[in-house]
């Protein structure tokens, strides 16, 4: 299993934390799998009111979509199974409060989690970027996300800059992404204390407070990501040319340390 959970009976909570540390918590096809699992078994638990999610080992919350995986497309031009799609809770149908805890490096698919939680907290040490133009791949899903979170001219900085900068938590903050920063080793046990204060309030009220600030920006969304998939079929480089740039990348070609600001 890739995934954790810990249910606190007495507050509420449950704490999901990818677990895949020696892949800086990147996403194959069966922890795809079992997040959207884990969210719709969530809608069923009435004794989970709030949700904690993070990732394991301190060095990474999530890189995205873990490189090795294999995934199938269908031969047609108008069609592209993206298989982050359904990772986050919102995709599957759950309007209970989650709170993302950012520990480490968060990037590209880390976004659909980010996007789809009420709100995030990050640790001093934890850094934002988007990788994909890096890679010759459209940012669609990720900076969509983001855009409902962060100033226009941010989200394109990022989108846009690949693995050139990375954003850091004080930075994130300071945009609207992140709403706490907390001292290195911090964020869970913040994000654990915010959603047991949630967590002790009606359920019905909270859930459809949730449901209400999701409903103001719901429209402009749904518009945004409808557009997604065709951006991403006419813009990405073929899967072997992305596998190239990664490699060239590797071997340290096209770049130095990223610039943190």
């Amino acid at each position: 299993m890739a995934l954790r959970t810990e249910t606190d009976r007495a507050t509420g909570v449950a704490l999901l934390t990818l677990d895949r540390p020696e892949k800086h918590n990147a996403i194959d096809l069966a922890t795809a799998a079992e997040l959207t699992a884990a969210w719709r078994a969530f809608r069923y638990d009435d004794g989970v009111r709030a949700v904690v999610v993070t990732g394991a080992g301190g060095r990474a919350f999530c890189t995205g979509i873990d490189r090795g995986a294999k995934v199938p497309q269908p031969s047609s031009p108008y069609t592209i199974d993206d298989p982050l799609i359904a990772i986050g809770p919102k995709a599957n149908d759950l309007w209970k409060p989650v709170i993302a805890a950012v520990e480490g490096m968060a990037c590209g698919g880390a976004f659909y989690l980010l996007g789809e939680a009420e709100f995030v907290i990050a640790s001093e040490g934890a850094t934002f970027f988007d990788p994909h133009t890096t890679y010759g791949m459209v940012s669609a899903y990720e900076a969509i996300s983001m855009a409902q979170r962060m100033p226009f001219g941010e989200v394109a900085r990022m989108s846009l800059m690949g693995t050139a900068e990375r954003v850091s938590a004080r930075r994130a903050y300071e945009t609207g992404l992140v709403s706490e920063v907390t001292p290195a080793g911090g964020a869970v046990a913040a994000a654990l204390r915010a959603a047991a204060v949630i967590a002790s309030y009606p359920a019905e009220a909270v859930q459809g407070t949730v449901r209400a600030v999701w409903s103001a920006k719901e429209a402009a969304r749904t518009q945004a990501l409808a557009h997604a998939p065709h951006l991403i079929a006419l813009g990405n480089l073929t899967p072997e040319r992305q596998a190239e740039l990664f490699e060239e990348r590797g071997r340290g070609a096209g770049g130095g340390e990223p610039r943190l600001r």
